[in-house]
């Protein structure tokens, strides 16, 4: 199942479109595609009864939104894949390496991108989004909290992330619209295997990423383990799991993004982000 946000209002995504959810199921869910994070199960339980896939309009992709509007917490995980870490100088984490993405980031899978400096890079990412309460979750139940996963970008300013002796990962990688996600959330049923799924990435029509999820460290099972230890997750709640191989960063000589770029970021059974970028 395909869920989203259209035009800020809750939409599920059919083959044939869109289908408004406050209107199709009579006023028992509202259109904000936040709040149903609440009524997860409910919500899912009547969306798979009361929609089928010759249900829906027509839509723009340009009015497609963030799934997750509003989360309360962001999560980040840095070095979660091995060749990665190594183009990084980084030796492989005994454990997950995580940082917060403010919520004033997010932005949206079409979106135009201020660039805050000139040593700007991307992070091809899966971002994973929870629909249920974890807190002290096993691994072995982590799958049966997530709500879906989507298409993200952790767009980072490599010169305030790194300008101090102690890095700030968080600012730099927290200016707004450094967060896009999207198209829409896909629920983890919808996947032959939802940890082992193809992602890449493009700049201008170049690949400059690719990779499959199966790759990473610490996949999201384990991630919702380790993060609920510490903390309750919350529904509507945002993962950034890492990002592959590939920054420009790590090029040789670096590469980083100006003004005019396309970035186009894809998973294998979600979808495309695409971000253009320009000075202020």
């Amino acid at each position: 199942m395909r869920i989203g946000n259209l035009s800020g209002r809750l939409t599920v995504f059919t083959t044939a479109g869109a289908v408004d959810v406050e209107k199709a199921s009579g006023g028992r869910f509202g259109s904000d595609p936040h709040h149903v994070y609440e009524q997860w199960e409910d919500f899912t339980a009547w969306a798979a009864e009361a929609v089928g896939e010759a249900d829906g309009v027509p839509f723009a992709v340009e009015d497609l939104a963030s799934p997750s509007p509003r989360p309360a917490q962001v999560f980040g995980i840095g070095a979660n894949y091995r060749a990665h870490a190594a183009e990084a100088m980084l030796a492989a984490p005994e454990f997950p390496v995580v940082f917060t993405k403010f919520p004033t980031s997010i932005a949206g899978p079409r979106s135009e991108v201020v660039l805050s400096g000139p040593r700007v890079d991307w992070e091809a990412e899966l971002v994973v989004v929870i629909g249920r309460p974890a807190r002290n979750v096993p691994a072995g139940r982590a799958w049966d909290h997530v709500a879906g996963l989507t298409v993200g970008q952790d767009i980072s300013d490599r010169t305030e992330q790194m300008k101090n002796q102690m890095p700030q990962w968080s600012l730099g990688k927290s200016f707004p619209g450094y967060s896009p996600m999207g198209p829409w959330l896909v629920t983890p049923d919808a996947f032959a295997d939802p940890d082992d799924l193809e992602l890449s990435c493009t700049l201008n029509g170049e690949e400059v990423q690719r990779t499959v999820t199966s790759r990473l460290l610490f996949p999201v099972p384990v991630l919702i383990a380790e993060l609920s230890a510490k903390l309750p997750l919350l529904p509507g709640d945002v993962i950034f799991t890492g990002t592959p191989a590939g920054i420009g960063a790590a090029r040789k000589p670096p590469v980083f993004l100006k003004a005019g770029d396309e970035l186009v970021t894809t998973i294998e059974g979600v979808g495309e982000i695409r971000q253009r970028f320009r000075t202020a």
